[in-house]
């Protein structure tokens, strides 16, 4: 009992510094300490670790060159300090197979939360390291080089990035969970295809604003003081959507080849 107290009190506490470190908003180090519970009852220390490899990678890529990434944010809906959106788009379904894995234990379950952590990391280093790339990306659409920070643009480096922030996650689970050298393929590569689940959704389906008063296309509903102009893209698919949408779906297609092998 004393060591789930103090596990718990420590979850509570780096919610807490998230918040007074400016990672997170207060909705924000609400909802991670939500999930890192939902973690723990899940899997464990274990659990935890993975999840903290995530959160703490992610941030420190999020906060590395921030000055040459401000032009960036300005087609970005959120900044680098996440508020409760981000987290549950990034954590919430790694969260939810917790939550079912406490109450029907099975490794395949396991699987999809590893997945769902591989492609929120796979995500967040290819856009944070990818807009640091000399050259613009090509928008998948057109096949022409977009500005930096549009969704559905992608980068020799972003790419590269994608493909190490899944090996991460994949290796660690490994440690963790003992898996096989199979299943840890199998984290790997979905975790990447998480990734490139979210660059076809963000460039097809994606919300895209524009502001009246400058005329920049933007993810932001409100641009220059004033409420922008959607111009494309599906009511409720925003980013945080997403992102969201991309873990689980990468999670679900992993279990699926489990279930069929």
């Amino acid at each position: 009992m004393i060591n789930v107290t103090i596990i718990i009190c420590v979850i509570i506490v780096t919610g807490i510094c998230g918040y007074l470190v400016k990672s997170l908003t207060k909705s924000g180090a609400s909802a991670a300490i939500l999930v890192g519970l939902a973690v723990y009852a899940g899997f464990g220390v274990n659990g935890l670790l993975l999840l903290g490899t995530f959160f703490a990678s992610s941030s420190l890529w999020s906060n590395y060159k921030s000055s040459l990434k401000r032009t960036i944010e300005e087609k970005l809906a959120k900044g680098t300090t996440r508020d409760w959106r981000q987290v549950i788009a990034n954590g919430g379904a790694a969260g939810l197979f917790s939550i079912i894995h406490y109450f029907h234990h099975g490794s395949v379950w396991l699987i999809a939360f590893v997945v769902c952590l591989a492609s929120a990391n796979s995500d967040t280093w290819a856009s944070e390291i990818g807009s640091l790339s000399r050259k613009n990306p090509i928008y998948i659409r057109t096949f022409k080089r977009i500005e930096k920070g549009t969704s559905g643009a992608i980068s020799l480096l972003g790419s590269t990035a994608a493909l190490a922030g899944s090996l991460l996650i994949s290796i660690i689970s490994f440690w963790l969970f003992h898996l096989d050298i199979k299943l840890t393929l199998l984290v790997f590569l979905f975790g990447y295809i998480g990734n490139v689940i979210d660059t076809v959704v963000g460039a097809f389906y994606q919300q895209v604003y524009v502001c009246q008063h400058c005329g920049i296309e933007t993810e932001k509903k409100k641009h220059c003081q004033q409420p922008t102009t959607r111009i494309k893209g599906f009511t409720l698919v925003d980013n945080d959507m997403v992102n969201f949408l991309s873990g689980f779906l990468a999670a679900v297609l992993a279990l699926g080849i489990i279930l069929v092998l």
